[in-house]
């Protein structure tokens, strides 16, 4: 297949690009505009490849989206392009509302204005499966997991872009009989990851020997997902899943923001010892907490497992400890974002 997808230069998209690179037949057509989270240097590994493309576009951009459907004729879309960071989304909601719901209207038309083009064979091949986040169900209480039938409950600006985007798939689909898919994942961590997000900002922090801030108390509970994993699962979605249908991507890995935070200190007290001594678990500092913060995410992935034969390779300790060496070996690729993009900040404060 040609595999379109977009935001394939951030996070989960670079992951995506290179499963798809290295591990598959496929080809990756990356359709990013480069905010500042997206780094082409997450893809190095597979820019020269013949199985790989590259478009510096918008999804927004609606003739730019239609010339490249034209030129490369995918056969199915991963979308993954959308603002991510719920701190950003706090104080600048529009830049969400443009990209995750205008965008997503976007690149629907024009996939469909693409599906209903093709002869019959390749309409029937063709899928769109559009990423989420368990985010749009809300927060859960002690107990309990968000499945595929969880109502929709979002908290911040970013969740509630994300469920109007979901919305909007579903029409689609009901609609006009329009093949798309979707899926809502845990919180993911991994390789090339922008240091804004709690795992590689508590590692970065921790190698400049500044504070790791825990928002309030640090018992929030999040189900982690290490990245490669999520790629895997939503090639396996694309190929096998149903049209209509959703699917929840996590590994019953739940753990509070406090515990995450010391599992790093403890790793990097072992791997990267202190010059001077002493435990990074010193270095953590408790601040306010985010507005409207929700208090545990947990997935039920039992549909994707019995359904789609889907099995989860990394458990959080040995996919924390492979990511903490990661950002040890790998300087030269996040110390420049936090000289000149995001230097640990603190993000989504009410004035």
């Amino acid at each position: 297949m040609k595999i379109l997808v977009t935001g394939g230069a951030g996070f989960i998209g670079s992951a995506v690009c290179r499963e798809i690179v290295d591990h598959t037949p496929h080809t990756a057509i990356n359709i990013d505009k480069l905010t500042y989270a997206a780094n082409l240097e997450s893809l190095t590994s597979i820019d020269t490849s013949e199985r790989y493309r590259f478009y510096k576009t918008d999804i927004c951009n609606r003739e730019k989206l239609d010339e490249i459907f034209s030129r490369e004729k995918p056969d199915a879309v991963l979308h993954l392009a959308a603002e991510s960071h719920v701190d950003r989304s706090i104080t600048g909601p529009a830049d969400f509302i443009n990209s995750n719901i205008v965008g997503s209207f976007m690149l629907l038309e024009a996939a469909r204005t693409h599906w209903e083009s093709l002869g019959s064979s390749a309409r029937d091949r063709f899928r769109f499966l559009h990423v989420s986040t368990d985010e749009v169900f809300g927060s859960l209480g002690a107990d309990g997991l968000f499945t595929e039938e969880t109502p929709y409950d979002p908290s911040s600006p970013y969740s509630a872009s994300k469920a109007a985007s979901d919305h909007l798939v579903r029409a689609w689909h009901r609609t006009y009989d329009f093949p798309a898919l979707m899926s809502n994942c845990s919180n993911n961590y991994g390789l090339y990851q922008f240091p804004e997000k709690l795992i590689p900002l508590v590692i970065t922090n921790a190698l400049y020997g500044r504070k790791l801030p825990i928002y309030g108390t640090g018992d929030n509970i999040r189900d982690w997902l290490h990245v490669e994993d999520h790629a895997r699962a939503l090639l396996r979605i694309l190929e096998k899943g149903m049209p209509g249908e959703s699917y929840n991507v996590g590994t019953r890995s739940e753990r509070s923001n406090i515990n995450v935070v010391h599992t790093i200190c403890d790793q990097l007290d072992r791997l990267r010892p202190q010059p001077g001594g002493g435990s990074y678990r010193d270095l953590i500092e408790h601040v306010s907490d985010r507005p409207s913060h929700d208090f545990r995410y947990a997935i039920d992935p039992t549909k994707l497992e019995t359904t789609l034969d889907w099995k989860a390779r990394e458990t959080f300790e040995s996919g924390i400890e492979h990511t903490i060496r990661w950002y040890l070996d790998n300087e030269d690729w996040w110390r420049p974002l936090r000289s000149n993009i995001y230097d640990g900040e603190r993000l989504g404060l009410l004035k």
